[in-house]
Parts: structure tokens; C-alpha cells; sequence
């Protein structure tokens, strides 16, 4: 129910995010600008902009992304990369892992991938992203809930659905119960892609996500009251 939620609570839980490639340092200052009116929890922006998105004393939290979009880096390079954002400014890092091995089950390259990152910035909240909708519709359900736990028994802090770059798409309902069911209460769920109108943001947060990745923020809180 659209009344279930105020446009302050969802604002908190928003990282307001920036990931397009020709995003320039300017465009980080309209993106913090704009998430201190909003009311945001944080904004999302890629590694090489993370200075820029650190320099408004007070402001939001900073996240950077790892091995974005693919997944298809080495651990080390996810690490390396996870540092130095880190070391720019960024308290947060969303990582990307590596599908294909996701879907041949390998599931122990997915715990060393993930716990690679986590080595490399120990005090970062640390949120994986776990390309749902290719996961659910290429293998089912099943597979979903193993990278979960898997994520878990790597180190992370949340589960993320997805990049908003697969063209498989992005956050389903369905995806946040399943992850919210398998680890939910001990990891944040973050729904994230295709979130662009207040009612499917509701919807997330109803099937358990704990955070929402958006870029469309201003008209999605435009919609709850």
C-alpha cells in the first residue's frame, strides 16, 4: 500500500545513483546536490568520480561499484579496485560477480571472488550484485538462493539483484522474496533496476528489500506522500 510508506522513509533508503559512462565530475555535483535535497541515504557513482562525489562535507554516504558492469574481472583487479575506492572516499562498494561461473554452479569461485573484495576493504559495507534476472531465468529459482548464501558465507553485508545494465533486466518482486527468505534479517537486500515509479518501489520494499538502488529518484518519491 502506496500510504504504508512516507516519502522521507523511502528517501533513506535510496542510493541515488549516477552510472552512466559519460557522466563527467559536474554531473556529481548535480547528483549531490539533489541528494541532499532529496533526502537520500547515499549516492552511486563509478570509481574514477568517487573524489568528486566526497566532496560535500556532510553530505551523503559515497558507493562505488566493482567490476561493473560484467563481473567478468579477476578477483584481484576487484580488490585492487574496491581499495582504492575506498581509499578516494567510498564507504560503501557494490560489487558485480562473475554470472557465468554463477550459472555452472560454481559456487566456491563465487565465495573466493566475494571474499577477495571483502579482504581488500574490511571496513566497507559491502553489497554484491548478483544479476537475479538472468540467474532465475536461465537456471530457476534454486540457483537464486544458493549465490545467496553463498554471498553470505563469503562476508558480504547485502545481496544486490542487479546492475540495471543486463539486458536479462533488472529487480523482480520475486527475486527480493526469494533473497529476502534465504537471507534476509541477517543481510540488507537491495533491489535495484527498473525501479522507476513509487508503486514498484513499494512493492520491493514490501517483498523485503532493505535498500533501493535508483536513478529516477526525485519521480519515484514524487509518488508516496
Amino acid at each position: 500500500m502506496m500510504g504504508s510508506y512516507t516519502r522521507a522513509q523511502v528517501a533513506a533508503l535510496v542510493d541515488h545513483t549516477l552510472l552512466r559512462p559519460e557522466a563527467t565530475e559536474a554531473d556529481i555535483v548535480g547528483l549531490l546536490t539533489e541528494a541532499v535535497d532529496l533526502g537520500v541515504f547515499a549516492v552511486c557513482v563509478s570509481p574514477t568520480l568517487v573524489s568528486a562525489a566526497g566532496t560535500l562535507s556532510g553530505g551523503p554516504v559515497v558507493a562505488s561499484v566493482v567490476g561493473f558492469p560484467s563481473g567478468k574481472h579477476l578477483s584481484e583487479v576487484k580488490a585492487h579496485e574496491a581499495r582504492c575506492a575506498v581509499a578516494d572516499g567510498a564507504g560503501e562498494i557494490d560489487m558485480v560477480i562473475d554470472i557465468g561461473a554463477a550459472l555452472c554452479g560454481e559456487l566456491d569461485v563465487l565465495r573466493a571472488d566475494i571474499a577477495a573484495v571483502r579482504a581488500a576493504v574490511p571496513d566497507a559495507v559491502l553489497k554484491v550484485i548478483v544479476e537475479s534476472a538472468p540467474l532465475l531465468e536461465l537456471s530457476g529459482e534454486p540457483l537464486l538462493v544458493d549465490v545467496c548464501r553463498a554471498v553470505e558465507d563469503a562476508g558480504a553485508d547485502f545481496v544486490k539483484t542487479s546492475t540495471g545494465f543486463h539486458p536479462g533486466g533488472g529487480a523482480s518482486v520475486r527475486a527480493v522474496e526469494l533473497m529476502a527468505d534465504t537471507v534476509g534479517g541477517r543481510l540488507g537486500i537491495k533491489a535495484s533496476g527498473g525501479i522507476r515509479t513509487a508503486a514498484v518501489a513499494v512493492a520491493m520494499l514490501d517483498a523485503g528489500a532493505t535498500r533501493l538502488g535508483l536513478s529516477g529518484t526525485r519521480a519515484v518519491l514524487d509518488g508516496l506522500p
